[in-house]
């Protein structure tokens, strides 16, 4: 195996463990209130990724404690409404309507950057607008509040990879990373105690849930996507992220038996394929100059 196929195979590894990550949470909140789940794995987290961050935390500058600040609180945002929205809708949507960030993306990016999008964006969002009306049709499953806080929690991480682009180049990522385990976990237990009505059952299952998020979709997954995804290019690894909902939902109907029907199939289909046109603008629409930048 050569080293973009080795580097290739382990981002694989990676959208598998993300695609996982919406049964997980779904069968942990028969368990657990939503912000105290997300406290209880951040608090994992940040104990988990300590050490790394010791040497940079003693020389920090006030910078760093910012830029990882705002991304601790749209990252914390984002999961919450990500998380209560779970309780309301399935988990294959769920996943579907979070992949919609790679759309959004592109959005912000001409709103703070001003950046051009590219023709693939464009065609890329109308696939997905269609794509997920499908999806949330009246004939199928209507779109309901789980859905609704769903889509907040794609335009919040939207904004979220934008902001990480701006400061990831002037601030030491491992203390932007241990400032926003730190922060989310501030907020969500915060938000547990002053307006949640708390629950918790420590059951085998919410165990296994909290160490799955906590060690193989953060930690395990932040450490082989830093080490890996520089070994292929941008868009081979955009191309392999895509696949997310996709696994999402085979996740939900193989665990948790759910279907979706063919419109909602369709719809899925059609959301997966606005994500790879987005993402692969730039080789589906030759241009002179490079535009905007990589989504997702």
């Amino acid at each position: 195996m050569n080293q973009r196929s080795r580097a290739e195979f382990f981002l694989f590894l990676c959208t598998f463990i993300w695609g996982g990550t919406f049964v997980v949470v779904k069968g942990g909140l028969d368990d657990v209130s939503p912000m105290l789940f997300i406290a209880i794995r951040f608090a994992v987290c940040l104990l988990l990724f300590l050490p790394l961050a010791l040497n940079p935390l003693r020389t920090v500058n006030t910078r760093a404690l910012v830029h990882g600040g705002v991304l601790g609180v749209l990252l914390a945002a984002g999961f919450i409404v990500q998380t209560i929205g779970m309780q309301y809708t399935t988990a294959s949507k769920s996943g579907f309507i979070t992949g919609l960030l790679v759309i959004f993306t592109p959005i912000f990016q001409i709103l703070i950057e001003r950046k051009s999008p590219r023709p693939g964006n464009v065609i890329g969002i109308a696939l997905v607008l269609i794509g997920l009306y499908l999806l949330t049709s009246p004939e199928g499953s209507s779109f309901n509040l789980g859905d609704a806080l769903t889509l907040i929690c794609a335009v919040v991480f939207g904004f979220y990879i934008v902001y990480l682009d701006i400061v990831s180049n002037v601030s030491d990522p491992r203390v932007l990373t241990f400032m926003q385990f730190a922060v989310t976990f501030v907020i969500a237990g915060g938000g547990a105690v002053l307006f949640e009505d708390r629950r918790l059952s420590l059951t085998t299952g919410l165990i296994f849930s909290l160490a799955y998020l906590s060690v193989l979709a953060t930690v395990l997954t932040l450490w082989l996507q830093t080490r890996y995804q520089k070994d292929t290019t941008p868009t081979r690894a955009a191309v392999i992220f895509s696949l997310e909902p996709a696994l999402a939902a085979i996740f939900a109907y193989f665990v948790r038996h759910e279907v979706i029907g063919a419109l909602g199939v369709l719809g899925g289909g059609l959301i997966v394929g606005g994500l790879l046109v987005s993402e692969l603008s730039d080789r589906l629409f030759k241009t002179g100059k490079k535009s905007g930048v990589e989504g997702g």
